[in-house]
């Protein structure tokens, strides 16, 4: 039923890639004259001999995956990087609880950028990189990194590719899924390569403007210093944070089509990107009048605090210039819907994405006109793209689990002693890989180390099913998986 050769075989050449970070970790330890380095070395050698044992096992695999292997090899990669992403933690002494360990890696690696470190400038600097570069590697797919460098080492990459993309609309640039893939990791890069000219333009040095740019271009949020970019106190520094935040939750396909080849025209005809631009701007302009009004900024700090907020947890990337929770709270309501419906498909940001909100549009609108037209065909298409009746379908099965989920697990939390705001927004935030929550007990400004073990497990699940599009998981939970049909 399974294919265990090439699931062991993909997995362990996957772990290899892991090692191959963790030696890049351990020379950065030792370039910066840090006491993790021997950490590194250790959990190198354990991840790469794990590896190696899997590959063993996997040795003489027929290079084809079926849709349940894909489905296994996705999900099981992104929780076995995440587990062996806590040895430096734990070997190190740093972290001494595995259950913390694992959270800040699965928060690293699925880009949410939620803490368990009530004091991050204790970290070694080696840590400090490895907790970029986890956000880094998950930006796009740890198996989508893979496809994109290595392809031969996943066969039947298209099932592959299907279970980790994100959006109900696939774009692809080339015919050759490896060169698609290829292309985007290019604006990826260059993205990041930019952000960081940037950020050393207006006053980083080289190791802050890197960290800061593996995380502001992956939307991950990680900081290396306690008061994020706050901690600068630059708004110039803001300002080019929010512009590349903005740039990397635009699709990727779209973003390389119209700035690659200088048509920029094309965004603007892109109904997502358009959705996507109007909920910033709107919701930027009503909490820049609601901080005027009510907590007497000036326009310009206003404007500067309500843009960099928006788009920061619209794109689900959590690093902050201020402290909302001293905000009006309708403003929380208003950071809330940025966290449920997230940036574009195709791009490092998570949440429901903003391509399924112009689907929904379209599929109101049709409903009142069937209502007036009851014989009527009406069609629906997105930016050239057919919606067929099962993808409508698929969409309301997708938003239903979304919404059950939200609402099981938050009720779990408030059963537990939680307060009923950090309880709705820690689910939404970790279904929505944002990162910050909103509330007195838990801020935005604040780590999660105060919540209870059962409420981490909760929401490191979360965040892997938020980060796999929920289907990608929960398929695995079905029996029917498991059985031979």
């Amino acid at each position: 039923m399974f294919n265990k050769k090439i699931i062991f075989k993909i997995l362990g050449s996957l772990l290899y890639i892991e090692g191959f970070f963790m030696m890049i970790c351990m020379v950065m330890s030792i370039a910066m004259h840090d006491d993790d380095s021997m950490a590194f070395l250790i959990s190198m050698l354990l991840t790469i001999l794990s590896g190696t044992a899997m590959r063993y096992y996997g040795m003489n695999a027929e290079n084809s995956l079926s849709r349940r292997d894909a489905y296994l090899v996705v999900t099981f990669s992104w929780i076995l990087f995440s587990l062996y992403g806590t040895l430096p933690f734990l070997i190190s002494g740093y972290l001494n609880s595995f259950t913390n360990a694992f959270f800040e890696n699965m928060s690293g690696f699925t880009t949410t950028g939620a803490t368990i470190i009530d004091n991050v400038e204790v970290l070694p600097s080696g840590l400090l990189f490895w907790r970029s570069l986890t956000q880094w590697i998950g930006g796009l797919g740890i198996v989508f990194f893979t496809i994109a460098l290595l392809p031969s080492l996943v066969g039947g990459s298209t099932r592959v590719f299907a279970a980790e993309a994100t959006g109900p609309i696939r774009t692809k640039l080339h015919p050759r899924l490896s060169t698609s893939a290829k292309w985007i990791w290019s604006v990826y890069f260059m993205l990041t390569v930019g952000c960081m000219g940037s950020y050393m333009l207006f006053g980083m040095n080289w190791f802050e403007g890197l960290n800061f740019a593996m995380t502001t271009t992956a939307t991950g949020g990680f900081s290396i210093y306690n008061a994020s970019t706050e901690h600068f106190n630059s708004p110039a520094l803001d300002y080019v944070t929010t512009l590349f935040c903005f740039l990397s939750g635009v699709n990727f396909p779209l973003l390389y089509f119209s700035l690659a080849k200088f048509k920029i025209h094309e965004l603007f005809r892109n109904s997502e990107f358009r959705l996507y631009f109007f909920l910033v701007m709107s919701f930027t302009l009503f909490i820049t009048f609601e901080l005027v009004y009510y907590n007497d900024y000036s326009f310009r700090h206003a404007f500067r605090s309500a843009i960099f907020q928006v788009v920061s947890f619209i794109t689900t990337t959590g690093l902050f210039n201020d402290d909302a929770a001293k905000w009006p709270h309708v403003t929380w309501v208003v950071l809330s819907v940025c966290m449920f419906i997230g940036a574009c498909s195709g791009s490092t940001s998570g949440g429901m994405k903003c391509i399924r909100g112009v689907m929904l549009i379209k599929v109101v609108k049709n409903e009142f006109i069937q209502l007036l037209h009851p014989n009527a065909s009406l069609p629906l298409h997105v930016d050239g793209n057919n919606v067929t009746p099962s993808k409508r379908v698929t969409l309301l099965a997708f938003l239903t689990m979304y919404l059950m989920l939200c609402l099981l697990c938050a009720f779990a939390m408030i059963a537990a002693g939680i307060d009923n705001t950090n309880a709705i927004t820690i689910t939404l935030s970790s279904i929505g890989n944002v990162g910050p929550t909103l509330g007195t007990e838990i801020g935005p400004t604040m780590s999660w180390n105060d919540l209870p073990i059962f409420a981490k497990w909760i929401s490191s699940f979360l965040m892997l099913v938020g980060r796999l599009e929920i289907f990608s998981v929960l398929v695995i939970l079905n029996p029917q998986f498991w059985t031979r049909s």
